[in-house]
């Protein structure tokens, strides 16, 4: 059972979202909960798009702002409405319910977070953003924000082999075949997303209610199929999680 959490009000800045990611991390430290692998990973994302607009990386510095405030906002809803008993979204209720589960891999919390936030987030948020026509001109740092989650996704190899010590046997014999699924799930994403908001974003009211229903039982069902691999990767999951670290808190502080 979790604790009720506090009632946040929505971010108004980044670092309102980085700071309500410190505040997930430190409960999940504390709760020892697996829901803050995710967290740890995604409070490195915001932190490089705060760096990136403070450098002038992006077509648009206030325009990207608004889009992470709006894309962050999203999982900051699913997580509160999740901890206090409610329903999120389709695809979070998926990666939050295999936080407690013992058999997914720390890889597979990040890749439901992925799949949840990547897919179905970034879309919506993306067509709020640029909404309409308006859309089309925030493509390039679209493309952006998906490159940095994939940049430091990279990093992910070696923090995990810290995770676990029989990763560089596994890799050798499964053909470093989990960094490819990562890179090929976020490339994959970041081209649906798109598709998807330039669905939302031209839609009616009406027809983009019904877009979202059916993009959630889709990135839902995809979620499960992570959770849940087939036989070969389920053994190939199973070898790697009697060989992983049991601190959560140790593990959490390695992916941040």
């Amino acid at each position: 059972m979790l604790d009720r959490p506090a009632v946040h009000s929505p971010p108004a800045t980044i670092d309102d979202v980085i700071a309500r990611l410190d505040e997930i991390l430190a409960w999940s430290r504390q709760s020892k909960s697996r829901l803050g692998y995710f967290a740890a990973l995604y409070r490195k994302v915001t932190v490089r798009v705060k760096d990136g607009i403070a450098r002038g990386e992006f077509d648009d510095g206030p325009r990207m702002e608004r889009l992470d405030i709006i894309f962050a906002g999203r999982y900051l809803e699913a997580f509160d409405r999740y901890r206090a008993g409610e329903t999120p979204t389709k695809p979070w209720q998926v990666a939050f319910e295999a936080a407690p589960m013992w058999w997914p891999i720390v890889l597979q919390h990040l890749l439901l977070g992925i799949n949840a936030h990547i897919n179905l987030d970034l879309g919506i948020a993306a067509a709020q953003t640029g909404p309409g026509a308006a859309l089309s001109g925030l493509r390039g740092d679209f493309n952006r924000i998906n490159e940095i989650l994939a940049s430091l996704v990279d990093g992910v190899e070696d923090e995990l082999g810290k995770v676990w010590p029989l990763l560089k046997v596994l890799d050798w014999i499964g053909g470093r075949t989990d960094e490819q699924i990562i890179h090929f799930s976020i490339e994959r994403a970041r081209d649906e997303a798109w598709a998807f908001a330039q669905r939302v974003a031209g839609a009616t009211e009406g027809e983009r209610v019904a877009e979202i229903a059916l993009a959630e039982a889709r990135i839902a069902a995809l979620g499960r199929l992570i959770r849940r691999p087939g036989i070969l990767l389920g053994i190939v999951q199973r070898l790697i999680r009697l060989a992983e670290l049991r601190s959560v808190r140790r593990i959490i502080n390695i992916l941040m």
